[in-house]
């Protein structure tokens, strides 16, 4: 490992065997020294949760290239970023990439994105991060058009740094047949998943519930990442993990709290 190039640690919530992870670490490794700390299986969905009931197993793994560091975690994408930093780098990354997820986490889907609770705990340690996700959730995805772009952005992130409490949302459009048209710096859009429960019966017998659901988008901005998603542009959402409103506050001083 070089003294001069960038530290970067690269992880997800797909697995580390995944396609999308090891076309990450293949673009990263132009730009720095790579270290990979990333779930044993796949924990999409999980949001940013931690183990604290369990035991947590790190494992060393080579995939590819013998001479990356890997590590694969029994744990979630937040206890592969604490894991990392605590136990695997000797001393902090200087930049942390999560993905390039199979699947969109644009919008509200940010809140349960194993991909972006990692990058959004990287940056919770004060480290500049960055997820990113393409709107494909098979496996065997292609994420050839991706390399540039990721190479790009990442690139600016350690040339510019991010501001303190910030971390970037970067979601690729499926794209099979037409090139990207750009990169868009776009707001979250208010969108959610109207869910549905489909009450089934077990081989056994047994009554279990599956989930599903329709994504529906509220937002009639143009200035959203589902908006630009949609003609074939990249979005790059700024987002803070300060969940403060702080336009409430004043309102609230005005309650009647302490009579």
């Amino acid at each position: 490992m070089s003294k001069n190039r960038p530290k970067i640690l690269v992880t997800n919530d797909d697995g580390i065997t995944a396609k999308g992870i090891r076309s990450l670490i293949r673009e990263m490794c132009k730009l720095g020294d790579v270290y990979v700390v990333a779930p044993d299986k796949p924990q999409s969905g999980k949001g940013h949760a931690i183990t604290l009931d369990a035991i947590l197993e790190l494992k060393p793994l080579k995939v590819e290239d013998g001479s990356l560091v890997e590590m694969a975690c029994s744990g979630t994408p937040a206890d592969c970023v604490k894991l990392a930093i605590n136990e695997v780098l000797e001393t902090r990354p200087d930049l942390c990439v999560s993905g390039i997820n199979h699947g969109s986490n644009s919008s509200i889907s940010i809140v349960y994105s194993g991909t972006m609770s990692a990058a959004i705990e990287a940056g919770i340690e004060g480290i500049p991060s960055i997820g990113f996700s393409l709107c494909d959730y098979a496996k065997d995805a292609d994420f050839t058009a991706t390399g540039p772009y990721v190479q790009k952005i990442a690139h600016e992130v350690l040339q510019n740094g991010l501001p303190d409490g910030v971390v970037l949302n970067v979601n690729f459009p499926k794209s099979i047949e037409e090139p990207y048209r750009g990169i868009k710096i776009c707001r979250q859009a208010r969108a959610n998943w109207r869910e549905k429960f489909e009450k089934r019966i077990s081989p056994l017998g047994k009554e279990y519930f599956w989930l599903t659901g329709e994504f529906v988008n509220l937002d009639g901005g143009q200035d959203t990442d589902e908006y630009w998603l949609d003609r074939n542009y990249i979005s790059l959402v700024p987002i803070q993990f300060d969940l403060t409103a702080h336009h409430m506050i004043q309102k609230l001083n005005t309650w009647k709290l302490n009579e």
